[in-house]
């Protein structure tokens, strides 16, 4: 046998090696997608072998390549790899695919399973969230690197299938990325034209090709997936390539080996089964029909990966070193970013508001934004083409642009999904604080990323403006009704609605100083006053949630609101406490923070017993489980549409009003 037959039979034999392993886990589980692995292991070898910079001792290595698999549902692909290359993943973990409490879930979770990158499942998110780590080094790399120390290089790379190329979000991010000549991001397309109702040809015949040069990409087909210089070869021009974001296209054969599921629906989301898997090793060739049997020629191969990362990481460590010493303040500012430590004194300058400084809440939040961004350089971000009606601009920061790459305002452009999914990919890069702004009635299309974002425990802060039917004349279309309940309804999230420009500075530094998930700063369009905070509480207590802005010791009625509507239960309070009742009115800016509460600050705030009333220019569901039941509790919300007219004359007609407040405050027991 010649050196080169064994090698090729060897690099066979690696590959195969995925497919068994993916085969294997699946049957076991009953559920999952092998086919997708076993098509594309031959490009995860060349990649991993030849390509990827990666360190398994280390998985969050700075300067490592990232590799994002937006077809979820591959995730064997990736489990197998990273157990072969010598990642903190068992064979037993293998195994256990699928399975409660497992590092291995059905599609793979950032922060459970070591080396993934991200959390993906939902077609078209990790295109988005590969766009955000591209957007991440590139920044990086122009604010911290110097002539001679370029401590921050690397690429990022993503796998999609059909489904995440048909997905728009998928479009809104590749636009994106081509608009920003983003060289360093390089995608793969697994072209095996199945889905699971069939051939892609039932709904899909795109140009692929021409679609993405139309974005401004540099594209590549491999015809075949089986080709391992042929991956090679267009890995290596894509890297070349740094004017744009790469496009590989790689035509598979989905189930590549099995002798009756290749190229067929049935290998796409389900077991081949026993008969089968049996079968396909057979026509692999092979060496054992026992389940997940690794060669050891094949796991001494993969494991060459442990000592290429070392040295890898040890090259870049010695460019680390001198830079420390050549330039230390930008080190200790790295590492600063990196280690999400804030700078001291980040909030000594925010900004205080007087009674004479009525403004819409958005308004307020862009005068304290740009206060926290003069002290946290960390913070970027930019708007879905609002950003005037946002307020999301840091003032003197410059934009973010195809050769600019430092600066800390983005131009979304009118692509709320990507943004959403990119602003995760920012924050699972690190270095940075993400912010992104829109209309909360556009939140929807951002929904299922802030959904990840929340189940990542990630921490994007959303700056979601024109909050409620105040909004006015842009009409029902536009006037968000269902939204804050959907948002509250997320686990993980976190929704501050303020009452005044007063508690808007205190929710900034809440939202700068969370550390579990997702922040959605939820602001008027219209005009609120500045609440007396010398004649009501002050309004730290938003830091709690929820609070008591005035009220008796011996309470008969308790009136709670958040945002715009905490005016109509002053107005209610003012005028219950003329007629000689005893009312108490509190703000409740953050239902999340409150539910946090001791049990004992609660009833402090919300009193058993005391008939409650709840008031939310919005759907009333969040706020039950603070009213409680029966004849002493009522939310006066909305479960209508909103209507276009003036905001004045849409409160009244819709009844939120201090009138109404009263009268149901009157009635109740």
């Amino acid at each position: 046998m010649t050196e080169t037959v064994a090698r090729v039979e060897l690099d066979q034999l690696c590959i195969n090696t995925i497919r068994t392993l993916a085969m294997d886990a699946v049957q076991k589980a009953d559920s999952g997608h092998a086919g997708t692995a076993m098509a594309l292991a031959p490009l995860a070898y060349v990649l991993w072998q030849r390509h990827l910079k990666y360190n398994p001792a280390n998985p969050d290595w700075l300067d490592r390549d990232r590799f994002v698999l937006s077809a979820g549902h591959a995730c064997m692909l990736l489990y197998s790899v990273l157990y072969l290359t010598g990642y903190d993943l068992t064979l037993d973990d293998i195994k256990q695919f699928r399975q409660w409490s497992s590092r291995t879930p059905g599609h793979s979770e950032h922060g459970v399973t070591p080396g993934v990158e991200a959390t993906t499942g939902p077609l078209g998110q990790g295109v988005g969230n590969a766009l955000g780590m591209a957007i991440a080094e590139a920044e990086l790399a122009s604010l911290f690197n110097r002539p001679g120390h370029e401590i921050v290089d690397h690429h990022t790379y993503f796998l999609a299938s059909d489904g995440d190329l048909m997905e728009g979000i998928s479009h809104e991010a590749c636009s994106l990325a081509g608009h920003l000549k983003l060289g360093k991001l390089i995608g793969f397309y697994d072209d095996n034209r199945i889905t699971i109702d069939g051939s892609t040809d039932l709904a899909f015949s795109d140009d692929t090709a021409k679609r993405f040069e139309a974005y401004g990409w540099h594209v590549q087909r491999i015809a075949d997936g089986n080709d391992l210089e042929a991956i090679d070869a267009a890995i290596t021009a894509a890297k070349r390539a740094t004017d744009r974001p790469s496009l590989i296209i790689v035509r598979t054969h989905i189930a590549w080996g099995s002798p009756n599921k290749q190229d067929t629906a049935e290998a796409h989301g389900a077991p081949l089964g026993a008969d089968e898997v049996r079968a396909t090793k057979q026509n692999l060739g092979w060496p054992s029909l026992e389940p997940f049997y690794v060669p050891d020629e094949a796991l001494d191969v993969w494991r060459r990966a442990k000592d290429r990362g070392a040295r890898l990481e040890a090259d870049w460590k010695k460019k680390w070193d001198p830079y420390r010493t050549a330039h230390k303040d930008l080190a200790g500012e790295l590492d600063r970013r990196l280690a999400g430590t804030l700078s001291e004194g980040w909030d000594a300058a925010l900004p205080v508001f007087g009674p004479k400084d009525a403004q819409a809440t958005r308004a307020a939040s862009g005068k304290v934004l740009n206060a926290i961004a003069a002290k946290l350089p960390e913070l970027i971000g930019g708007s879905a083409d609002l950003t005037g009606s946002n307020n999301t601009e840091i003032k003197s920061g410059g934009v973010f642009a195809a050769g600019s790459h430092a600066g800390r305002n983005f131009h979304f452009g009118i692509r709320e999904h990507a943004m959403g999914a990119a602003l995760n990919g920012i924050a699972l890069h690190r270095g940075f604080i993400p912010i992104g702004g829109t209309f909360l009635i556009f939140s929807d299309y951002m929904r299922p990323s802030i959904r990840l974002a929340a189940l990542t425990h990630l921490k994007p802060i959303y700056v979601f403006t024109h909050d409620s039917i105040g909004l006015g004349e842009d009409g029902p279309t536009h006037q968000p009704i269902e939204q804050l309940a959907a948002l509250r309804a997320i686990p993980n999230m976190t929704v501050i609605r303020p009452s005044d420009p007063t508690e808007v500075v205190e929710a900034w530094r809440a939202a700068i100083l969370h550390k579990n998930g997702p922040v959605a700063l939820v602001l008027t369009r219209q005009k609120v006053a500045v609440v007396d905070r010398a004649k009501y509480s002050a309004a730290t207590g938003l830091h709690k949630g929820g609070y008591v802005l005035a009220g008796a010791d011996n309470p008969d009625v308790l009136l709670m609101a958040s945002g715009s509507e905490v005016d109509l239960v002053l107005g209610a309070y003012e005028r219950l406490k003329a007629d000689g009742r005893r009312p108490v009115a509190v703000s409740m800016p953050c239902l999340e923070f409150f539910a946090r509460q001791p049990q004992g600050y609660r009833d402090s705030v919300l009193p058993p017993d005391v008939p409650r009333i709840a008031v939310e220019a919005a759907s009333p569901q969040s706020w039950y489980r603070w009213v409680g039941g029966g004849d002493n509790g009522v939310v006066i919300g909305l479960e209508r549409f909103g209507a276009s007219a003036p905001y004045q004359r849409v409160y009244q007609e819709l009844g939120l009003t201090v009138d109404r407040v009263v009268d149901a405050a009157r009635n109740l027991r």
